[in-house]
């Protein structure tokens, strides 16, 4: 059965969402999303997704996006989904919507439609995700490092909800692609199609049982409560340079956790992207201005991202030699190991 059959098999009520105008038209019209004499012009992918179908609607009028979370990732379909992570990213736009200091960055929530899964948001225009980091001698601004640390720690000062969603189903998928799958020694997935030799290279990780013990430990962290409003995906690919600035998307993954998680993830990515070290500082010294961190946290939550990423299912665009992988993974290891993040 395809895709589209299991979908609507599972949820006849539901509208499955198409490049198709004509359908996609009557279906905004019904949701009361465009006005009566709104026409739909245009439909478009506006960018590489991964975990949901997401389109860019132009009409006579202006334009927005609308993205269906469906139960299975986008990119990859063979890996279940929970369809509630559109219902999480709608009220995280709700919450920031009535916050001064995020008006500037995240796209205005439009309407969730919770029998489809569908959200409308915001067009901030034709920009670009963050990905062109990974490639060589691409660099953030001293402004963009600037917003950032001050969106993030702008966020992680709310006080969250206490009916925000737990997000249990998101986290476990995400606990499974960075705290289980990548040092499993058999998990199917060969490291070799990646890059001729990262499999063999691996290995010395994925034996490593003192290391393999501390990231189970800080995995049952993860899944556990905290204090702060996590976007909990925070890396380049849920960044936007677009004309008007820096802007946030995509916070399906997010939660109620430890902000050492965001900020780990964070420092991992500019690494893997060979910022320069003083970018990664010039970050901290803003961010940890408002946030106080646990220290070893953060430096488990950065090796182990990045470990997971050269050595996990979800590869990064990384131009990087063997030799340089193998140079990135013992750091991360060491910082695991010893609970320091010494860059």
């Amino acid at each position: 059965m395809e895709l589209k059959q299991q979908f609507l098999a599972t949820y006849p009520n539901a509208f499955f969402l198409e490049n198709k105008v004509a359908q996609v038209e009557s279906y905004l019209r019904g949701q009361n999303w465009i006005q009566q004499d709104e026409v739909v012009q245009v439909l478009e992918k506006p960018g590489e997704g991964n975990m949901n179908f997401v389109l860019r609607v132009e009409t006579n009028y202006r334009s927005f996006i609308i993205k269906q979370a469906r139960p299975w990732v986008e990119k990859f379909p063979q890996i279940p989904a929970p369809v509630e992570r559109g219902a999480v990213e709608a009220q995280f736009f709700q919450i920031l919507s009535t916050e001064p200091n995020f008006a500037s960055y995240n796209p205005i929530c439009l309407g969730y439609d919770k029998n489809s899964f569908i959200i409308a948001v915001e067009d901030l225009g034709k920009g670009t995700d963050y990905s062109f980091l990974y490639q060589d001698n691409n660099q953030l601004t001293k402004e963009e490092i600037q917003s950032i640390a001050q969106y993030l720690s702008a966020l992680h000062q709310i006080n969250p909800p206490a009916d925000f969603p737990k997000n249990k189903a998101m986290r476990l998928l995400n606990h499974e692609h960075i705290f289980n799958f990548p040092f499993a020694e058999e998990n199917g997935f060969d490291l070799d199609e990646v890059q001729l030799g990262l499999q063999e290279m691996a290995m010395s990780y994925k034996k490593n049982t003192a290391l393999k013990a501390i990231v189970e430990a800080t995995g049952l962290l993860y899944l556990s409560s905290g204090k702060q409003l996590l976007h909990g995906d925070f890396y380049p690919g849920s960044w936007l340079k677009t004309t008007k600035g820096f802007k946030v998307i995509d916070p399906e993954f997010g939660f109620v956790g430890s902000a050492e998680f965001d900020a780990g993830v964070l420092i991992a990515h500019l690494l893997m992207a060979q910022q320069p070290k003083e970018m990664v500082q010039k970050f901290r010294s803003i961010y940890e201005k408002q946030i106080n961190l646990n220290q070893s946290l953060l430096a488990r939550y950065t090796g182990i991202e990045v470990l997971r990423r050269l050595i996990g299912i979800a590869q990064l665009p990384l131009p990087l030699s063997l030799k340089e992988k193998k140079e990135l993974l013992d750091k991360a290891a060491n910082w695991i190991l010893s609970e320091q993040l010494d860059l």
